[in-house]
């Protein structure tokens, strides 16, 4: 009886395996990357070695379609382009300026202080690099919520052509020409590809995501600076940007249409809560509130007094200063430009009036950021007359 012979393994896929096992290896984060011409790509991967190497001593990535292992750092055709890190068994190669003579197939190799120890892994990053391809939309009705959409690549040539259109990641079925009709939802993202070039993907058309708002300078905001608040919002098409300020008032009056509303020199009336909308053919999104609490000195003091009726000697008499600041003011009185010890919240009373208290009042008002003095006020005390 013949015994059928058992097929061999070829000895590059055994000294792999030994390979392998030995401890030696590179593996690639992905094995096949699409992107677009005039972008930037980046590859990762991780590589091993046993605890009897001690160091390694150099690392260098190479195209698999050269017939030598150059460096790409010295490649011409790179030059200026590639940028390494490697290190803690971790490296990484970014392309910058992609052109459509960069698809091949890129490998890293590190070389240890073991002679002869030169390492690389197989299969390496398979690059793909072609015209840009979009997705636009050709038609959109917010009311129903249906869309019209149009593909476009700038590299493979119009006509005959199949489309793929995705539908939150998914394959929309029945849909192969070079436009698309579907009902959307805020939360909908559409993409397209060419059939044969799946992995190149247009970037996704989507409705603008919650606004994020910020005001710069984040520090305290003063009476009469520069102040800008700054709307943005992820969104494909970019959005457009409307800023509102919240006023009770329904028919709101926007302030600006651009992603930045900007305060050359605010005003304390510049104060309160404002926000902004992004909206795009998708959809409308609106932020939440920012407050803007703008600090400024005192503003002129008006001094009362009370009862503004005629003063009779032995009544009870208030003097009142009030003045607009924030933070809040702190009053000094002064009669006839003397300094009185009392009344520094803005009172100053009299619980029982003499005639020694006839004369001119004022009162200065005042915080870190400035001070004024009032005008005068006259208070004139009338005797009582006894029968």
């Amino acid at each position: 009886q013949t015994h059928k012979q058992q097929p061999q393994l070829p000895l590059f896929i055994v000294l792999l395996h030994l390979w392998e096992i030995d401890g030696w290896g590179v593996t690639y984060s992905s094995n096949e990357i699409c992107a677009f011409k005039g972008s930037t790509v980046e590859m990762s991967c991780t590589y091993t070695y046993p605890s009897t190497v001690k160091r390694v001593e150099n690392g260098f990535w190479f195209t698999k379609e050269k017939w030598v292992q150059m460096d790409l750092r010295t490649d011409p055709q790179y030059s200026g382009r590639v940028q390494y890190k490697f290190g803690n068994k971790k490296c990484t190669l970014k392309i910058t300026d992609l052109r459509e003579s960069d698809s091949a197939e890129y490998k890293f190799r590190f070389i240890t202080d073991q002679k002869g120890g030169k390492y690389t892994g197989d299969p390496g990053v398979t690059l793909s690099v072609t015209g840009k391809i979009s997705a636009e939309y050709y038609f959109v009705c917010a009311s129903t919520r249906w869309a019209r959409l149009s593909c476009h690549s700038s590299r493979l040539p119009p006509g005959h052509l199949h489309y793929i259109w995705y539908k939150n990641g998914r394959i929309i079925q029945g849909q192969t020409s070079s436009y698309c009709s579907d009902y959307f939802t805020p939360t909908d993202s559409f993409s397209c590809a060419v059939e044969g070039h799946e992995n190149c993907r247009s970037p996704p058309l989507y409705a603008p995501k919650l606004p994020s708002v910020s005001v710069s300078p984040s520090a305290e905001i003063v009476e009469g600076s520069s102040v800008t608040l700054t709307c943005s919002s992820d969104a494909n098409p970019a959005a457009n940007y409307t800023w509102y300020k919240k006023n009770g008032d329904p028919d709101l009056q926007p302030l600006s249409k651009e992603p930045q509303l900007v305060f050359s020199s605010i005003q304390s009336s510049d104060s309160g809560e404002h926000y902004c909308t992004a909206e795009n053919e998708l959809g409308r999104r609106t932020s939440e509130y920012i407050y803007t609490d703008v600090k400024y000195a005192p503003k002129l003091p008006s001094v009362s007094v009370s009862p503004s009726a005629e003063i009779v000697e032995g009544s009870s008499v208030t003097l009142t200063c009030s003045s607009d600041a924030n933070p809040a003011a702190k009053y000094t009185w002064y009669k006839e430009r003397q300094k009185l010890l009392r009344g520094q919240r803005g009172i100053y009373r009299f619980s029982s009036i003499s005639s020694e208290d006839r004369g001119n009042y004022s009162c200065k008002s005042e915080n870190q950021y400035g001070e004024i003095m009032s005008s005068s006020v006259s208070v004139d005390v009338q005797c009582e007359y006894k029968i």
